[in-house]
This record gives structure tokens, sequence and C-alpha cells, in this order.
């Protein structure tokens, strides 16, 4: 239990307000005949995290420091500023997440919202590293929601299992993009900056490498168990009905007619605490690597002097996010999808980085990882350029 966190925040944060909306209209749209794709993200996500948080606990450093170290300084650069633009647009997605969430319960954004900024910012100005940690993991658990809401939606187990393990696809442009998006919101550019990050101010040791393991397999598995159930909710009630969505709260409000009050509600909870989860994930993400870059102080337990650039990082963040969400005639869509391809980009050059990485053996040492690993993870990273240069093009061009 003692090294439980950063495999666990990092996985069930993709089951952000953006990762939570993909999956639905995955389900909404094709049933139960894609939830192949999320067995394979899901696998994507064990492999990177994994090699993530080795290489935090193994050298002590970040990700953008370990670039910043061995690809120079220009590189390093700019690879922080993509993860920076790209970290505030996804938080403005969560704060979004935050305001539909509530308002299917009738609280006005312009409350939940501004709330929510400074509950979030107090829980990470006030507590120390154990108290923040924590609350992330006791909010993680009403993730269970959503098995919930799954169940009481009442699919057919039996598609559902044939759906998970026999792949097929229709062949055409928009299930071409939900394929890709699903890869793209389960293996983030943010989620793998702040597992390595996070074990770092953890203070984690090589010897403890063996129960992380435990940690990271069972974050990406819980993250992908959850996405099965938000799929399995929509392809029972909204595909079995035709209905189409545009996002999460539309099949809450949907899902209540067909599966219940109880599972709309639960779908609706499940919305709000994703995203409180994911706002207080990405800009400790943002400030980790801001730091790291510039050599300054980066961990929870220091305080505001010691850390100033640390904590001003986390905060403007956070105020970017809920304030974009707050300005009337915001073009919010524009943000999330700008930055949902600039994440794509990103991730690229991020996963051809943390192989180069972890095999320095002058870095590494005895962890760094063989020839048969970096193939498995050669691999992997061939099939995600595929899939986010397909996202990149549907998405421009759509």
């Amino acid at each position: 239990m003692a090294v439980v966190g950063p495999g666990l925040l990092a996985g069930l944060s993709d089951d952000d307000p953006a990762g939570i909306t993909t999956y639905s209209v995955l389900g909404a749209d094709h049933g139960y005949q894609l939830l192949w794709v999320l067995l394979l993200s899901t696998v994507a996500l064990v492999m990177f995290h994994g090699l993530a948080a080795r290489m935090g606990v193994v050298t002590g450093q970040g990700l953008i420091g370990l670039v910043r170290q061995r690809y120079g300084v220009r590189v390093g650069g700019t690879v922080l500023i993509a993860l920076v633009i790209a970290n505030i647009g996804t938080t403005c997605a969560e704060f979004a997440g935050i305001a539909a969430g509530f308002e299917l319960f009738g609280i006005s954004r312009y409350i939940s919202v501004p709330a929510t900024a400074v509950i979030v910012s107090m829980l990470v100005l006030r507590g120390g590293f154990h108290r923040v940690e924590h609350v992330l993991l006791a909010l993680s658990t009403v993730f269970l929601a959503y098995i919930a809401s799954g169940i009481l939606a009442r699919p057919d187990w039996g598609a559902a299992a044939k759906g998970l393990v026999v792949p097929s696809m229709p062949m055409n442009g928009a299930t071409i993009a939900i394929v890709t998006a699903t890869v793209g919101t389960t293996l983030a550019p943010w989620g793998l900056s702040f597992i390595q990050s996070y074990a770092v101010d953890k203070k984690l040791r090589t010897e403890d490498l063996r129960l992380e393991r435990i940690d990271v397999v069972t974050g990406a598995v819980l993250t992908g168990v959850i996405g099965f159930f938000v799929v399995v909710a929509c392809a029972a009630t909204l595909h079995r009905e035709g209905r189409s969505i545009t996002d999460a709260a539309d099949a809450a409000v949907a899902l209540q007619p067909l599966a219940g009050d109880t599972a709309a509600t639960l779908f609706a909870v499940g919305l709000i605490c994703a995203a409180l989860l994911a706002a207080s994930v990405l800009p400790l993400s943002t400030a980790y690597s801001v730091c790291e870059y510039a050599g300054a102080e980066a961990a929870l337990d220091d305080p505001i002097r010691e850390a100033r650039t640390f904590y001003v990082s986390f905060g403007l963040v956070t105020a970017l996010g809920a304030v974009a969400v707050l300005i009337p005639g915001a073009p919010l869509v524009t943000i999330l999808v700008g930055t949902q391809v600039l994440n794509a980009v990103l991730l690229i050059p991020l996963l051809i980085a943390m192989i180069g990485t972890g095999r320095d053996r002058d870095l590494m040492g005895e962890f760094t990882i063989g020839r048969a690993a970096t193939v498995a993870y050669g691999i992997t990273t061939a099939v995600v350029l595929v899939c986010v240069e397909v996202l990149a093009v549907v998405t421009i061009a759509g």
C-alpha cells in the first residue's frame, strides 16, 4: 500500500470528461463492436506508464527533465511549450465537464466552476503530499459509479465479450476518428509526464519497482474497466434505441428514460468526479514539468516560499482553465479540438524519447530496457503513430 498512487491516479485520470465522452460516443454509435480497441489501448497504457514510472524511480527525474538532459535545452523547451499549451486546453475540458455535470443537477457553472477551482487550489496549496494523495485516491473510488451504471443498463454480456476479443471495424471516416480518439484519450502525454514526476515526488526507490508495477497495472486495468462499462452502458441503451450524442452530459440525460433515474444519476456523478480528479492532476502535471525544465523545486511537501514556481504554475493553469469556461461565447470546441490535435502530435516524440531514454545505460544502469522490450515498445509506438496521424488528419479535415 505504501507505493500505491502514481499508477492508480495517472491511469484513472485518463478517464476524464474527454475520455468519458469518447467512450460514450463509441458505445452509442457502434454498440459493443469496438470494445477491442479499448482493450489494446489499455495494453499500451500498461506498457508506457510502467516505463515512465521506472524511469522516474531510477533517475529521480521527471520526463521533461530527462528530455532536456538527454536531447538538449531547445528540444526540451519545445516539448515543454507544447505540453503546457495542450495541458491548459485540456484543463478547460475538465472544467467544462464540471460545468456540464453540475448543470444536470440544476447548479449553474458560474457557481460550480469557481468553487471547484478554489477547492482544487486549496487542496494543493494547504495540503502536504500525503494529504493530497489521499484525497485524490478517495475521489477516484467514485468511478465505481460507472460500473454500477453499466450493470443497471442490463447490457448483452455475450455481445460485449465478443466485441472485446473479436476485432471488426467499419472502414469509414467517422469510425476511424473515434477509434483513434479512443487510443489518444487513453494514452495521453500529460498522463505520462504526471506518473513519472509523481513517482519522483513520492520518493520511491528501485527496490519498490516490483510493487510499483502492480500499482501501474492496477491503475491501467481499472481505467480500461471503467471505459468498458461506459461503453456497454451506452451500447445497451443509446445504441439500441438509435440515439446519437455529442458529449458525456448528453449520455447522462439520454440514459434516464432508457435505464432509469439511478443509472443516469450515477453516470452524471461519475462525470463530475472524473472532472474533479483530472482538474487536480493536469495542473500538477504542468507544474512538475515547468519546474523540471527550470531546475526549480517541485514537491507538494515544499512550502510556497521555497517552491514558488511550482505553485504559481499550478495556480495559473487552474485559473486559465476555469476562466475560459466562464467566458460567454468562448470557443470551447475549437480549444478542445486544437489541443486534441496538439496532444496527438506531442505523443509520438514523447514515446520515442521515452524509448531512447529507457535504453540509455548511463541513465538507467541495470534497469535499461532490453532488446525484446524495445521491439515491443517500438511496435506499440508505430501503431499509435498511425492512429494519431489519422486522428490529426480527420480532425483538421472536419
